[in-house]
């Protein structure tokens, strides 16, 4: 074979896998949406199959979408939890952390983003951030909670969510378990050998809006979580300002408030008490 011939087959080859790699980043820029969220559209279960009461509620955002969502009451409550959940399914995946929060003696507000169980729309980056304002509002202006009774949660992704929702307010504290620096940060670890950070749509950059948040934080995060990795915990938690409180899990990432239920439970109730007071069962 002539060197001519071998140089043709290689551009060849070359542009085969030039095609193939613009291609892909365009299936990736048009498909990042269906990478981020996982919705589902049934709730298997409510809080009554944990034996709690519990109200349906439904908000109404400041672009006008429905959102579905539980209220679910404490005696004796010494505050109440905003609850933003992470990527998939929905609210009724999430009886677990409901009944850990109302043992701890908090009221449980936990909504559905749009597009999520029986919340309409088509989840979006600003969407969820809207999402969570309206729960705000909810809590604040239809229960009369004060501000600083309220502790905003978020796991996974909805710790982006609660970050960006505690940038706007001021609750008496935010929690964040298992929780990213950034979708773009996410996406550079897990596809090393594509441009993601200048193909990402979505931002949610927990890490910068940590630095510009003032109440007191606990981040959670195990080393075994397989799909955040630890560091991300650790980077939030430096980027944090005092006081803040860092609970190391064990297990991967949908076992850790599980398998650290003691310690995490603990970690949790002293945390809660400094801001809260004690919860009197």
């Amino acid at each position: 074979m002539h060197m001519a011939d071998i140089i043709r087959i290689a551009l060849s080859v070359l542009k085969i896998a030039a095609v193939a790699y613009i291609g892909l980043c365009i299936l990736l820029f048009l498909r990042q949406s269906h990478m981020v969220y996982f919705p589902l559209a049934k709730v298997q279960a409510t809080p009554a199959d944990a034996g709690l009461a519990y109200e349906r509620i439904f908000l109404v955002t400041a672009d006008n979408v429905r959102l579905a969502g539980w209220y679910v009451p404490c005696d004796g409550a010494r505050g109440t939890v905003l609850m933003c959940h992470g990527n998939g399914g929905n609210i009724g995946d999430r009886l677990h952390p409901i009944g850990l929060f109302h043992e701890l003696g908090l009221n449980v507000l936990i909504f559905d983003y749009r597009g999520y169980g029986e919340s309409v729309g088509k989840p979006s980056e600003e969407g969820t951030y809207q999402d969570a304002f309206a729960a705000w509002q909810y809590l604040v202006e239809k229960h009369n909670t004060p501000p600083d009774k309220i502790v905003i949660f978020g796991r996974s992704l909805g710790g982006a969510v609660a970050a960006g929702l505690t940038e706007r307010v001021t609750p008496a504290a935010l929690i964040l378990e298992a929780t990213f620096t950034s979708i773009p940060d996410m996406g550079a670890q897990l596809y090393p050998w594509l441009p993601i950070r200048l193909l990402s749509r979505y931002r949610y950059n927990t890490l910068a809006r940590l630095e510009r948040i003032h109440c007191p934080v606990l981040i959670a995060h195990s080393r075994d979580d397989e799909m955040i990795p630890f560091e991300h915990g650790r980077k939030l938690f430096a980027a944090a300002c005092a006081p803040k409180t860092f609970c190391e899990l064990a297990g991967n990432h949908n076992e850790g408030e599980v398998l650290t239920a003691p310690a995490y439970r603990q970690a949790l109730d002293t945390f809660l008490t400094g801001k809260l007071g004690s919860f009197c069962h």
